[in-house]
Formats: structure tokens, sequence, C-alpha cells
């Protein structure tokens, strides 16, 4: 296998890679704060500047103990939600004294075709040390020919009597061809106590 040869001196400033050219770049856009907030709705600067948007999940709080992380889409930039929604969820988990380790497909937070906000994550602790981070990739979502995938992961802890490592997967689509122009998170119990989300557009 042949050595790769940077253009330049650091990995950082590289440019090229090789004869691969156009790394892209992450282009940084909104950050959205919570604060005792029942929804945190992202409404502008989802357009078709970028084929890829990443949404960054920074220490999140919930202010109900085991509320789920969910999220839910809108075509008419946040008048109206409820775009019809299929995903896919899979969870890893292990208690703090090492015991309960498995992987396993949580078929109960999967939806199929909901207009309802969803779960991207199983239940979150609300101790005050507790929080989830991770992030969510949002494919093309100005494609008026094709549904819109998504990826998010979710690295949490999870406070039901010994707390949980956890960490959610979860993959699906809203099925429309409209364009998906506004995003809206949410616990499914109770305000999102603190936390930010950062969004950033992928050239």
């Amino acid at each position: 296998m042949a050595l790769v040869k940077l253009n330049n001196n650091g990995v950082k400033n590289a440019t090229a890679f090789g004869s691969i050219t156009g790394l892209g770049d992450l282009t940084f856009i909104s950050r959205s704060t919570a604060s005792s907030s029942a929804t945190v709705s992202i409404t502008s600067g989802i357009t078709s500047t970028y084929k890829e948007y990443i949404f960054v999940f920074n220490n999140i709080h919930p202010a109900t103990n085991a509320a789920k992380f969910s999220l839910i889409g809108s075509t008419d930039g946040g008048s109206n939600y409820g775009v019809a929604t299929t995903t896919s969820m899979i969870e890893a988990l292990v208690d703090e004294s090492g015991n309960s380790g498995e992987v396993r497909y949580e078929d109960g937070d999967d939806v199929a075709q909901s207009t309802s906000a969803f779960p991207i994550s199983t239940g979150i602790g609300s101790d005050n040390d507790e929080s989830l981070s991770g992030f969510l990739h949002l494919f093309e979502p100005s494609s008026t020919t094709f549904v819109k995938h998504f990826l998010s992961t979710i690295q949490s802890a999870n406070g039901s009597g010994t707390p949980f490592c956890v960490s959610n997967r979860t993959s699906g689509y809203f099925n429309t061809t409209s364009a998906i122009t506004a995003i809206q998170f949410s616990f499914n119990s109770g305000n999102i106590d603190s936390g930010t989300i950062d969004m950033y557009g992928v050239n």
C-alpha cells in the first residue's frame, strides 16, 4: 500500500491527500441554547447551500428523569411540524459497576410513518451531573426528488437506579420529497433544562 503524501506540513492545513483534492469544509451556522425550554426549534439556515447538515448536541440536560430526546421535521420553516418519519434504533450499554452490558435493538423506540416527535435516545438521567451529547447528520434536506435520510449518535448517562453508560444509534428518513426546512428538538417529558445545539453545513 502506497503512502499518502500531504501537500503541506500539517494534516490540519491539508488541502489535498495525494491525488484527492477538495476535502470540503465544515461551516458553523448557528448555536441554539436551551434554558428550561419546552423545545429548541431551528427554523433558519437549513437551505440548499449544503448537501449535509450536522447538529452537535452539547450536554443536553433533561428536567425530568428518564426522558427521551426527540425531534420532528417541518417542510414550511417551522410553521407546522409532522413530517412522516421511519426510524430504527440500537443501544449499547453497561452500568457503572461493569455489569449488565449488552447491545440490543430498541424496537419500542423506533417509529413507522410517525407524524409525531420521535426519540433518538432512550431515557436520560436528570441528576445534576447527567446529560447527553452527540450529533445528528441530515443529508440533502433540500432535495425535491428523494426522501431525507439522517443518522444520529447519542452518548448519555442513564440515571435509572445504578447509572448506565448508554450509546444510542438511530437511523431513518423523513418520508417526503419536499425540502426539510426546520427541525425541532424536545424531550418526550418535561423541558430541556440546559445545553446547546450547534448546526454546521458540510460543503
